[in-house]
């Protein structure tokens, strides 16, 4: 009986009051959780965190779960279990999501069915677990709210963490003029091998000027922002007539002038894949499929984690110099 009783726990991160990263507590005794109608079950490999993440714990996010709440949402593992009328997956498939409902930094995961996705061959877990909010908002950002097209340019802020890196990948691949933006040389490199043709490192002093030196006077179509409380300001600078910037990230206010958008007819859009319909999320899923097949689509995996090690994942994800790919949980 005891044998019994110790198979359907598992290890799971708990939040019970909303606060710094030390609220999140590792349990090791949680149910496994059931899949019910429409529902799978799946044996987590791998893990994203996302900075998003370390927002709704905070508790200063718009979005607040009921506590307590084990936090994640893009894993990638192999089904262990399916609930009544799933038949797109089986036990045994590889796949990730781009959403779960028990919380993905944990030994198991239930996630709706129309959030899992089949993990091609070609990618393993820890790429896996870098696939779903860091591509997805990136093809939003770029596409359904940003309206891309090919030949126009795009500057990635902060283009060496998961969603910047997603971006230039999918702003490449479709055509466009691919800069962005990293604060160390080793981010910069990355940002290049990523698709940029150009990338320039946002600690230095002068940058901006490279950037417009690089542009020259027309500026750059579309921004994709992800730390807009620091940059929006100058961003409006570099936009070209009827420029947009994304705003993908942000930690909180900043001042800007209006009449900087109203002499280029230039605007400022924010984006959340929270709002996405599912029409919207069919087809970033769709798009994001056929990149994986293509071959472009390859996420960067950047620092690892071990579940013990979730607070320093937190800490290190807001703290770090600099970001070198997705950041994952294993």
């Amino acid at each position: 009986i005891a044998m019994a009783a110790t198979r359907n726990v598992m290890r799971a991160v708990r939040v019970f009051e909303f606060g710094g990263p030390e609220v999140l507590k590792l349990q090791s005794d949680v149910l496994i959780p059931d899949p019910k109608e429409n529902q799978v079950l799946i044996k987590v490999h791998a893990c994203g965190v996302n900075p998003v993440e370390t927002y709704i714990r905070s508790g200063n996010y718009a979005r607040k779960p009921a506590l307590p709440y084990t936090p994640g949402s893009d894993v990638a593992g192999v089904i262990e279990g399916v609930g009544e009328q799933v038949t797109a997956f089986k036990k045994g498939d590889r796949v990730f999501t781009t959403g779960t409902i028990s919380g993905g930094y944990a030994d198991y995961a239930v996630a709706a069915a129309n959030r899992v996705f089949p993990l091609s061959d070609k990618l393993d877990f820890r790429q896996g677990a870098a696939i779903g909010i860091p591509y997805f908002t990136a093809y939003r950002a770029l596409f359904q709210k940003g309206r891309a097209k090919a030949g126009e340019s795009v500057l990635v802020h902060g283009a060496s963490g998961g969603v910047g890196i997603a971006a230039c990948q999918i702003a490449r691949a479709c055509g466009l003029k691919v800069l962005g933006t990293a604060g160390t040389e080793e981010g910069v490199n990355m940002v290049l091998r990523n698709g940029a043709h150009q990338a320039f490192n946002h600690r230095e002093a002068n940058y901006t000027d490279k950037i417009k030196e690089y542009i020259g006077m027309e500026g750059v179509d579309i921004i994709i922002e992800m730390l807009s409380n620091v940059n929006l300001a100058t961003d409006l600078q570099l936009l070209s007539y009827a420029g947009r910037v994304m705003v993908v990230g942000c930690r909180g206010p900043i001042e800007i002038n209006p009449r900087d958008t109203m002499s280029k007819e230039s605007s400022i859009i924010g984006v959340s894949l929270f709002l996405a319909t599912e029409e919207e999320r069919h087809e970033c899923a769709t798009a994001l499929l056929d990149g994986i097949e293509a071959g472009w689509l390859k996420p960067t995996v950047g620092s690892e984690y071990p579940l013990e090690e979730v607070v320093k994942a937190h800490k290190d994800i807001i703290c770090s110099s600099g970001a070198r790919g997705k950041m994952v949980l294993l």
